[in-house]
Protein backbone atom coordinates (compact mmCIF):
# COMPACT_ATOMS: atom_id res chain seq x y z
CA UNK A 1 0.00 0.00 0.00
CA UNK A 2 1.48 3.46 -0.91
CA UNK A 3 2.39 5.66 2.37
CA UNK A 4 -0.15 7.88 3.75
CA UNK A 5 0.72 11.21 4.06
CA UNK A 6 -0.27 13.39 7.38
CA UNK A 7 -0.92 17.25 6.84
CA UNK A 8 -0.53 19.62 9.86
CA UNK A 9 -0.37 23.68 8.75
CA UNK A 10 1.18 25.94 10.80
CA UNK A 11 -1.03 28.99 11.78
CA UNK A 12 0.79 31.41 8.92
CA UNK A 13 -0.12 28.38 6.27
CA UNK A 14 -3.67 28.47 7.72
CA UNK A 15 -3.65 32.09 7.00
CA UNK A 16 -2.03 32.11 3.97
CA UNK A 17 -4.29 29.04 2.49
CA UNK A 18 -7.48 31.08 3.73
CA UNK A 19 -7.10 34.00 1.69
CA UNK A 20 -5.79 32.46 -1.25
CA UNK A 21 -9.59 30.34 -0.93
CA UNK A 22 -11.37 33.47 0.14
CA UNK A 23 -9.94 36.82 -1.46
CA UNK A 24 -9.00 38.13 -5.19
CA UNK A 25 -8.95 36.64 -8.01
CA UNK A 26 -7.36 33.13 -8.42
CA UNK A 27 -6.64 29.95 -10.91
CA UNK A 28 -9.74 27.42 -9.66
CA UNK A 29 -7.50 24.19 -9.24
CA UNK A 30 -4.94 26.80 -6.86
CA UNK A 31 -8.30 27.53 -4.72
CA UNK A 32 -9.71 24.15 -4.85
CA UNK A 33 -6.43 22.55 -3.68
CA UNK A 34 -6.20 25.56 -0.97
CA UNK A 35 -9.60 24.55 0.63
CA UNK A 36 -8.66 20.83 0.40
CA UNK A 37 -5.86 21.13 2.29
CA UNK A 38 -7.33 22.99 4.97
CA UNK A 39 -9.88 20.53 5.55
CA UNK A 40 -6.85 18.01 5.32
CA UNK A 41 -4.89 19.79 7.77
CA UNK A 42 -4.79 17.03 10.84
CA UNK A 43 -2.90 19.73 13.03
CA UNK A 44 -4.66 21.17 16.57
CA UNK A 45 -6.21 24.20 14.30
CA UNK A 46 -7.88 21.83 11.60
CA UNK A 47 -10.83 20.35 11.28
CA UNK A 48 -9.07 16.79 10.58
CA UNK A 49 -11.61 15.29 7.75
CA UNK A 50 -10.70 11.76 6.38
CA UNK A 51 -9.21 12.51 2.31
CA UNK A 52 -12.71 10.29 0.99
CA UNK A 53 -14.99 13.35 3.03
CA UNK A 54 -12.66 15.92 1.48
CA UNK A 55 -13.24 14.76 -2.10
CA UNK A 56 -16.70 14.05 -1.60
CA UNK A 57 -17.08 18.16 -0.60
CA UNK A 58 -14.79 19.57 -3.23
CA UNK A 59 -15.56 17.43 -6.19
CA UNK A 60 -12.14 15.47 -7.00
CA UNK A 61 -11.12 11.95 -6.42
CA UNK A 62 -9.34 10.73 -3.34
CA UNK A 63 -5.89 10.30 -5.49
CA UNK A 64 -5.62 13.56 -6.39
CA UNK A 65 -6.03 14.62 -2.68
CA UNK A 66 -2.95 12.14 -2.28
CA UNK A 67 -1.24 13.34 -4.51
CA UNK A 68 -1.66 17.11 -3.47
CA UNK A 69 -0.93 15.50 0.24
CA UNK A 70 2.38 14.16 -0.75
CA UNK A 71 3.40 17.38 -2.83
CA UNK A 72 3.35 19.79 0.05
CA UNK A 73 5.05 17.19 2.86
CA UNK A 74 7.60 16.74 0.02
CA UNK A 75 7.85 19.91 -1.74
CA UNK A 76 5.89 22.49 0.24
CA UNK A 77 3.04 25.03 0.09
CA UNK A 78 3.44 27.02 -2.94
CA UNK A 79 4.50 23.79 -4.94
CA UNK A 80 1.07 21.96 -3.40
CA UNK A 81 -1.45 24.19 -4.77
CA UNK A 82 0.70 26.25 -7.98
CA UNK A 83 1.21 24.92 -11.76
CA UNK A 84 4.59 23.11 -11.79
CA UNK A 85 6.89 25.45 -14.15
CA UNK A 86 7.86 23.59 -17.55
CA UNK A 87 11.90 22.91 -17.55
CA UNK A 88 11.55 23.03 -21.49
CA UNK A 89 8.98 23.96 -23.98
CA UNK A 90 6.52 20.77 -25.07
CA UNK A 91 7.71 20.79 -28.12
CA UNK A 92 11.08 22.47 -29.70
CA UNK A 93 10.42 25.08 -32.55
CA UNK A 94 11.24 24.14 -36.19
CA UNK A 95 10.48 26.77 -38.17
CA UNK A 96 11.72 29.74 -36.14
CA UNK A 97 12.88 33.35 -37.34
CA UNK A 98 15.69 31.62 -39.41
CA UNK A 99 13.15 29.96 -41.36
CA UNK A 100 11.12 32.81 -41.74
CA UNK A 101 13.96 35.35 -43.22
CA UNK A 102 14.70 32.57 -45.35
CA UNK A 103 11.16 32.21 -46.51
CA UNK A 104 10.30 35.89 -46.68
CA UNK A 105 13.50 36.37 -48.93
CA UNK A 106 12.38 33.53 -51.71
CA UNK A 107 8.84 34.97 -51.68
CA UNK A 108 10.21 38.63 -52.07
CA UNK A 109 12.97 37.09 -55.27
CA UNK A 110 11.95 36.82 -58.62
CA UNK A 111 9.77 33.58 -59.39
CA UNK A 112 11.56 30.65 -61.22
CA UNK A 113 11.64 30.40 -64.83
CA UNK A 114 8.50 30.01 -66.85
CA UNK A 115 6.13 31.19 -63.83
CA UNK A 116 4.61 34.48 -63.35
CA UNK A 117 4.78 34.24 -59.72
CA UNK A 118 5.71 32.08 -56.57
CA UNK A 119 2.85 29.88 -55.15
CA UNK A 120 3.01 28.42 -51.66
CA UNK A 121 3.42 24.74 -53.07
CA UNK A 122 6.77 26.17 -55.18
CA UNK A 123 8.24 27.92 -52.22
CA UNK A 124 8.18 25.04 -49.91
CA UNK A 125 9.30 22.72 -52.64
CA UNK A 126 12.27 25.44 -52.79
CA UNK A 127 13.10 25.91 -49.28
CA UNK A 128 14.08 21.48 -49.26
CA UNK A 129 15.48 21.81 -52.39
CA UNK A 130 18.28 25.12 -51.29
CA UNK A 131 18.37 22.19 -48.13
CA UNK A 132 16.94 25.42 -45.71
CA UNK A 133 14.71 22.57 -43.99
CA UNK A 134 14.63 18.84 -44.52
CA UNK A 135 11.27 18.68 -45.27
CA UNK A 136 7.62 21.33 -44.64
CA UNK A 137 4.33 21.14 -45.41
CA UNK A 138 2.98 23.95 -48.33
CA UNK A 139 0.67 24.78 -44.92
CA UNK A 140 3.24 25.48 -42.79
CA UNK A 141 4.77 27.96 -45.23
CA UNK A 142 1.18 29.36 -45.55
CA UNK A 143 0.57 29.75 -42.15
CA UNK A 144 3.79 31.46 -41.88
CA UNK A 145 3.49 33.84 -44.94
CA UNK A 146 0.05 34.80 -43.04
CA UNK A 147 1.82 35.27 -39.61
CA UNK A 148 3.66 38.10 -41.76
CA UNK A 149 0.81 39.31 -43.63
CA UNK A 150 2.90 38.62 -46.92
CA UNK A 151 0.54 38.34 -49.42
CA UNK A 152 1.69 35.94 -52.76
CA UNK A 153 -0.55 37.86 -55.05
Amino acid sequence: MAPRYRITLTKEEREELEAISTKGRRAARTVLYARALLLLDAGELGPKWVVANVAEAIGTTPRSLEHLKKRFVEEGLIAAIERKIRVKPPREIQFGGEFEAHLLALACSEAPAGKSRWTIRLLAEKLVELKIVPTVSPMTVCNTLKKMNLSLT
